[in-house]
């Protein structure tokens, strides 16, 4: 309970980044931020979904979910997307699974082939300590304590000079700072393909 109330004080309390984001990062952090207080639980538990357009119950999910869903708010299916390009090019992702071919209630929502999937149809930006170089709508990846990747999206609210992330890490979606917390793995830039392209 103090971890909500906190995390909604630093949310009350974060500013506007000094950038303004261009209208369709805008709407893809409104999307984000729709999460904010509806997805409480994390829940990792493989589910058979629907396909394409599939999902978990919005009440729950994992740090894949909260990007797939931003940017299924408008009008991205990620996990069509997805598993269109593992369909065309098994050998570009990760084999840490045992699996023989694309598995589509599962693809999208694993942190390691959503890198791989940013890397080859976005941006992979430079890794760098400088929170200026974060931009709002950008995607994070970083390796926890544990070892698990982790997800994120950078919002276009800032904390003492840092852009504030938009994850589920445990409890839900959530907007922290967050951004430096652990090591990053991954930073990148994807602006999807033309409304309509997504089936």
């Amino acid at each position: 309970m103090m971890r909500w109330v906190f995390a909604l004080l630093l949310a009350l309390s974060a500013t506007a980044h000094a950038e303004t984001p261009a209208p369709e990062i805008k709407r893809l952090l409104d999307g984000a931020y729709a999460q904010l207080g509806v997805t409480l639980l994390y829940d990792s538990s493989y589910r058979p979904i629907a396909f394409p357009g599939g999902d978990v119950p919005l009440y729950r999910g994992v740090c894949s979910d909260v990007v797939v869903r931003a940017y299924r708010s408008i009008g991205v299916d990620l996990q069509l997307l997805v598993n269109q390009d593992m369909t065309r090019a098994f050998a570009a992702y990760p084999h840490l699974w045992g699996l023989s071919h694309p598995d589509p209630n599962i693809d999208h929502r694993r942190v390691p082939n959503l890198q791989a999937f940013f890397g080859r149809h976005g941006e992979r930006l430079p890794i760098s300590a400088n929170a200026a170089d974060y931009r709002p709508g950008d995607i994070v990846t970083w390796r926890l304590p544990s070892g698990h990747p982790h997800i994120g999206l950078v919002s276009d609210r800032t904390a003492e000079g840092r852009p504030l992330v938009v994850h589920n890490i445990g409890w839900g979606a959530r907007l922290e700072d967050t951004l430096f917390d652990y090591p990053i793995t991954g930073h990148y830039r994807y602006r999807p393909p033309e409304q309509g392209t997504t089936g």
